[in-house]
């Protein structure tokens, strides 16, 4: 904050801005300096000392109430678990579920055993041993909570298991759970987290939105999210809700649709009317079962890791002029299964990568990403070349078993080499504003999520399907239960995400938190337009809603939709001219990367768009891939 609050850098920069002769200087010149006032203003430079005082202090006060909300979701989130001992109760759900929280069930016995040595050690004066956990910290046995063996033992066959609230768990769980009574105690669980002493969020939220009103005010907006737009692609805070709309009313019809298909799978199975929130997961995937009849593992033969990555490469080779080739030279890795790669145009080194495609979790956070190892920038007489981290956590080979990925592991490639191709293949030589720098947050997902598109062509995937053992590609029947799979149940996943952006943005444009009025009532308003289900009374998805009240996405979680507008509406632009037509591939695919691949943040996403596509990006174009427009595909 005092970087960006320096009042002789912020000087010096306007005094450039204001020049005879700025309009002469390059675009990304203009770029930087004007991304760095942006952000000296939004972090209060142009407030006079008293008000700025004022600003700060709320900043540092807003920080404090965004830690304590985060650790109220997190202890709120541990001090739960469901602990099983009957087989009966966990029949359905898969191995490996049960085997993760068979784990949980040994620590969570060991951190009991701990704290129980350390009460008696309290109560015979010693001190408790170094490291336990305090007898306070632990949370009182759930319902069904099994008497543990002595010994703690615990596998994933015979239990005990305990099912915590953590996504890995909780997710699975109501979808494969066969008793109602244990979903609905989870599934209200799940929803009330946080949201009671002594992890209550509930009067956080009010004074979090308070001192963003206030944040906004000193910096002349008049609501906070006006201060959010400020940084983003979107125009304007009234944009953001008509195109949140055009997407929920399309929506809305289709869902209540797949509703009635999940009651219709429930009754034939003589399961109990009508459904309630703990059963919509469970018989989703009852009908995606029904409907799609395969699993991950059928997948996995198909897509050995380096035929995956020689039909990724041949792809961006196509569209793009590039060739991957790896290094030839020896370069130092991390571990001894990270390879290097080069990128070259007319056998020229343009740019380089390191791609960790395996599972580690000893010494590996898991996810995906893309990092920097160096940006594109002039140094002197020389430029630097850009090299990327490409981060995965992919299955392993198994002895002479080779990588075999899941297809999501293959399309979360794809992304992350969408990514990686933005801040490769830039043309930017000012750090600043090169390759992803500089790039609004509602755009910089555009060419990650447009790259996942290309998993669901024909042509690319017998490129990168081959069985491990015949070298076969993924038979059409697969294929094509694929393409249908991604469609599932589009307008519910669509509302649930509407929902979240909604509230986000209702809560920080529309609602007063001056006025004495309840945040929850807004949550429940927002859901009458967006839930097929009501909410139940007690649902306090607030209190655990993190993204917007201890992360980066408050007033911004539509940035989620906006890119994927812009990704379907740029993939669109390659179907209509043709995605058999190679010669009409090529030419697209140049002028994307001529565009978004090479400009970066060199200019206004809104800009470089326009320049590719000829106009903005239509909503039409994601409501159109998920079938949810009137005449197409709805499968």
């Amino acid at each position: 904050l005092k970087v960006r609050q320096s009042r002789a850098i912020f000087e010096a920069l306007e005094k450039i801005r204001a020049r005879a002769d700025w309009d002469a200087l390059p675009p990304a010149w203009q770029r930087v300096i004007e991304l760095r006032l942006r952000s000296a203003r939004l972090a209060g430079i142009a407030l006079p000392e008293e008000q700025r005082r004022q600003f700060n202090a709320n900043e540092q006060e807003l920080s404090r109430l965004s830690t304590e909300f985060s650790n109220h979701v997190l202890d709120a989130t541990k001090s739960y678990g469901l602990n099983l001992t009957d087989p009966a109760d966990v029949e359905g759900i898969p191995p490996t579920v049960l085997a993760l929280a068979a784990q949980a069930h040994r620590q969570w016995l060991a951190t009991t055993q701990a704290d129980e040595a350390a009460r008696k050690n309290e109560a015979n004066g010693a001190s408790a041993p170094a490291g336990s956990a305090t007898a306070a910290s632990q949370p009182p046995p759930a319902a069904h909570d099994s008497e543990a063996s002595p010994s703690g033992d615990s596998d994933a066959t015979r239990g005990p298991w305990r099912f915590t609230l953590e996504a890995a768990l909780v997710v699975p769980f109501l979808q494969h759970c066969r008793r109602r009574e244990l979903r609905e105690q989870v599934y209200r669980a799940y929803v009330t987290r946080a949201s009671a002493p002594p992890h209550d969020n509930t009067p956080l939220i009010p004074e979090i939105l308070r001192r963003r009103r206030e944040k906004a005010r000193l910096l002349g907006f008049r609501t906070y999210a006006e201060v959010s737009v400020e940084s983003k692609m979107v125009p304007s805070v009234e944009r953001v809700f008509e195109f949140l709309e055009e997407l929920r009313s399309a929506s809305w019809q289709p869902a209540h649709t797949e509703f009635d298909e999940l009651t219709d799978i429930a009754r034939r199975h003589d399961a109990e009317l009508p459904l309630k929130h703990w059963d919509v997961a469970f018989w989703s995937e009852r009908l995606r079962e029904e409907r799609f009849e395969f699993t991950d593992e059928q997948l996995r033969p198909y897509f050995p890791l380096d035929r995956v990555l020689d039909g990724l490469f041949a792809l961006v080779e196509d569209l793009f002029g590039i060739r991957v080739r790896p290094a030839e030279c020896a370069v130092s890795t991390w571990d001894p299964d990270v390879r290097f790669f080069h990128v070259l145009e007319d056998d020229r080194i343009i740019a380089a990568f390191y791609l960790d495609p395996y599972s580690r979790p000893r010494n590996k956070r898991p996810g995906a990403w893309m990092d920097e190892c160096l940006v594109r920038r002039r140094c002197g007489d020389r430029r630097q070349l850009p090299v990327a981290y490409l981060v995965c956590n992919s299955t392993p080979p198994v002895g002479s078993t080779p990588s075999l990925m899941t297809f999501r592991e293959v399309e979360t490639l794809f992304h992350e080499f969408g990514h990686g191709l933005q801040h490769m293949l830039t043309v930017v030589d000012e750090a600043d504003v090169s390759g992803i720098n500089g790039v609004e947050w509602d755009a910089v997902e555009l060419a990650s999520q447009f790259m996942e598109n290309w998993c669901y062509h024909r042509p690319t995937m017998d490129r990168i399907s081959g069985h491990y053992q015949t070298g076969e590609p993924l038979p059409d029947d697969l294929f094509r239960k694929l393409c249908e799979a991604r469609t599932f149940r589009a307008a519910s996943a669509m509302l649930r995400q509407l929902f979240f952006g909604l509230v986000d943005m209702e809560l920080h444009h529309r609602f007063d938190p001056q006025s004495g009025t309840d945040p929850f009532d807004v949550q429940r308003s927002v859901a009458e337009r967006t839930s097929v289900l009501p909410p139940l009374p007690e649902d306090r998805t607030l209190c655990s809603f993190q993204h917007i009240f201890a992360g980066g996405y408050a007033a911004g979680y539509f940035s989620y939709k906006w890119a994927e507008v812009l990704s379907a509406d740029a993939f669109e632009a390659f179907q209509e001219t043709g995605l058999d037509d190679p010669a009409a591939l090529r030419s697209t695919g140049r002028r994307f990367r001529e565009t978004v691949l090479a400009l970066g943040g060199s200019r206004h996403p809104a800009e470089v768009y326009r320049a590719f596509r000829g106009r903005d990006a239509d909503p039409k174009a994601l409501l159109r891939l998920y079938g949810l427009l009137p005449g197409t595909d709805t499968d």
